[in-house]
C-alpha cells in the first residue's frame, strides 16, 4: 500500500472564465483531484493577478489553492490531466507534510481584500515593524 502525503496545489485559470463560470472551474478541479484519488482537505480562491507574461493569450489569471492527500504516484497523472485541460492554464504541486491544519486555514489574499481596508493594511504594517533591522558594515 502506498503512503499518502499531503500536497498543496496552485491552479491557474483564466480570470474571465473563473468570474463567469466559477462552479464549472471548481468542478473541473474536483474532477482532476478525484481522478488522482485524492482526499480533498480544502479548495478555495487564492487571488486574481496580472500575469508576468501571457499564457494562452491571457494576461490575467485567477489562482485556486487546494490542499489534498494522495499517493505520490498520482501526482504525475494529476499534472498530465491539467496539461490536457483546456480550462486550467497551469498547476504547481508541492508536498506539504509539515503544514498544520491551522496553516492551511490561513486567509488567502482574496479573503483579505474583502475585509475592511484598514484591517487589510494593518497586518502588513506589523510585519514591517517586526522585521529585524540589518546593519551594513563598511
Amino acid at each position: 500500500m502506498e503512503t499518502k502525503r499531503v500536497y498543496e496545489a496552485l491552479f491557474l485559470v483564466d480570470s474571465a472564465l473563473a468570474a463567469s463560470q466559477w462552479d464549472h472551474v471548481m468542478g473541473i478541479i474536483h474532477k482532476i483531484l478525484d481522478r488522482a484519488e485524492a482526499r480533498v482537505i480544502s479548495v478555495r480562491k487564492w487571488d486574481e493577478r496580472k500575469l508576468a507574461y501571457e499564457i494562452a493569450g491571457k494576461s490575467r489569471g485567477t489562482y485556486i489553492l487546494a490542499y489534498f492527500e494522495c499517493g505520490s504516484s498520482k501526482i504525475r497523472p494529476l499534472e498530465r490531466d491539467v496539461q490536457l485541460s483546456e480550462e486550467i492554464l497551469r498547476v504547481l504541486v508541492v508536498r506539504t507534510d509539515r503544514m498544520t491544519q491551522a496553516d492551511m486555514e490561513k486567509p488567502t489574499p482574496a479573503m483579505v481584500v474583502h475585509v475592511d481596508s484598514d484591517a487589510a493594511v494593518q497586518p502588513a504594517a506589523e510585519a514591517v515593524e517586526e522585521a529585524p533591522v540589518q546593519e551594513t558594515v563598511e
